[in-house]
């Protein structure tokens, strides 16, 4: 009898270590960028420049300078996908294992209205592989803080006016064509798909 308990006891404690093991392995890149972004704050203040002014060690290369993004605060530097249809499924999951997707019908950076960018964040570890999680760490902007678009070698600065959390069903920010500002979007809570988290951010005058 007793070593039947014993059996089941290490059984059991397998089963735990397993489970622990899984979720671990799941949600590694979420916990991995949350550890990260505790540990070593990036530096927000961060000088981003194109590689073409001779950028010190220090300075941040933009990832693509025909349409790019670079948020220093949390280390976010990808390239963006230009035109991307959002109720199309299957043309912006392609778009997101690119980089960030902008969608088609928003304003581009040098025209009046909403750049409306999109990604991930991660829902598992295939997931985050497959469709990237750039803006994982979207929730920790805060109001002043820095985002660049660069759109065909043109650096644009916005500063983060505000945050909100919208249904899924809520599009009616996607193509208001007055003022200049950015939208950027993901999935809320991270690692599911309830709802959207938005971060807006307003056009510096230059």
């Amino acid at each position: 009898m007793r070593h039947f308990s014993t059996y089941f006891l290490v059984i059991g404690a397998l089963c735990i270590f397993a489970g622990f093991l899984i979720l671990a392995f799941t949600y590694y890149q979420l916990i991995g960028d949350e550890l990260s972004y505790f540990l070593f704050h990036p530096n927000s203040q961060a000088n981003v420049v194109s590689k073409f002014n001779h950028p010190r060690q220090q300075d941040i290369v933009p990832a693509d300078e025909q349409f790019g993004i670079v948020i220093p605060k949390i280390r976010a530097n990808n390239k963006v996908i230009a035109n991307v249809d959002p109720f199309d499924e299957m043309t912006y999951q392609w778009a997101l294992t690119k980089g960030v997707a902008h969608a088609k019908g928003s304003s581009l950076p040098y025209e009046k209205g909403t750049v409306f960018l999109f990604s991930h964040s991660s829902v598992n570890f295939y997931e985050a592989v497959k469709y990237n999680s750039i803006f994982y760490l979207l929730d920790k902007l805060k109001k002043g803080d820095t985002v660049y678009l660069f759109y065909k070698g043109t650096k644009y600065t916005y500063l983060v006016s505000g945050k909100t959390i919208v249904a899924p069903t809520n599009v009616s920010y996607l193509f208001e064509k007055t003022g200049n500002r950015l939208i950027l979007m993901t999935c809320w809570p991270p690692g599911t798909t309830f709802r959207r988290l938005l971060v807006e951010a307003v056009l510096k005058n230059k």
